[in-house]
């Protein structure tokens, strides 16, 4: 039996917990053992992004304690496992074991797909679900081939999304576009990030998406809340929540 430690970021623990319960389930479902380190905090992502090394580091460094000895970390966040894998190695000295956590942190459809191989995730979810593909997951995670790359086409999360019974994925006229959070971009640069966000949603309701669904919380709350102030009726909803049949 495999057996990870469940990471959960922590705008998924102080406003979309159903997140991470989802992610339990979905995990537990395929025969996973899971285990949740109650010591760990934030891996320092929004310091990081702010341009406060210092004030990120130590986090990273907890990071490393928490998570080091298990087999693999998996989180249902694109953007906090590519700060891990690919953003450590400018905050922490080289070493084996920073090594180690980077290459064993995964992100929830990267390890169902590449460590336990599923092809088809049992369910049901009849409804018009268009997919927004996270800017971490697409370019650095690459949960998807991108529509840039001269590569044969793959897309992780939509393949096991279409698994589910009677669920219609659309595509957005412009497939890999940014919904315009960014993190603290989202606050010092507001407006724009509004308009970046409007423009995300106008895309998938000319599709006729009834729900939006992503890798990344913290990119559907953004759309969440233009959504909310908008009086829309489109509906945002996270992978785990829709492979884990609570949506």
């Amino acid at each position: 039996m495999v057996t990870v430690a469940l990471f959960v970021p922590c705008h998924v623990d102080q406003l979309y917990p159903q997140v991470g319960m989802a992610a339990l389930k979905v995990l537990e479902r395929h025969g996973v053992k899971v285990e949740f380190p109650e010591d760990q905090t934030c891996c320092g992502q929004p310091m990081a992004n702010s341009g406060c090394a210092e004030e990120a580091r130590p986090l990273a460094e907890r990071f490393l304690s928490v998570f080091g000895g298990y087999e693999y970390v998996v989180a249902p966040s694109g953007s906090c496992v590519s700060m891990v894998r690919n953003h450590y190695p400018d905050l922490l000295p080289a070493s084996d074991e920073l090594e180690s956590v980077r290459r064993r942190t995964l992100e929830l459809c990267e390890f169902l797909t590449d460590v336990l191989h599923v092809e088809r995730v049992e369910g049901r979810f009849p409804h018009r679900v268009g997919l927004h593909r996270s800017c971490h997951g697409l370019r650095e995670l690459r949960l998807s081939s991108g529509s840039e790359r001269n590569v044969p086409a793959f897309d992780k999360v939509k393949g096991l999304l279409s698994g589910l019974e009677g669920i219609t994925l659309l595509e957005p006229s412009r497939p890999d576009e940014c919904c315009g959070f960014g993190g603290t971009f989202a606050v010092n640069e507001a407006p724009v990030s509004t308009l970046m966000g409007k423009d995300r949603l106008a895309d998938h309701e000319r599709m006729g998406a009834e729900i939006i669904t992503g890798v990344d919380a913290s990119c559907l709350m953004h759309l969440d809340g233009l959504i909310r102030r908008a009086g829309k009726s489109i509906r945002v909803r996270h992978v785990a929540e829709l492979l884990a049949g609570e949506a």
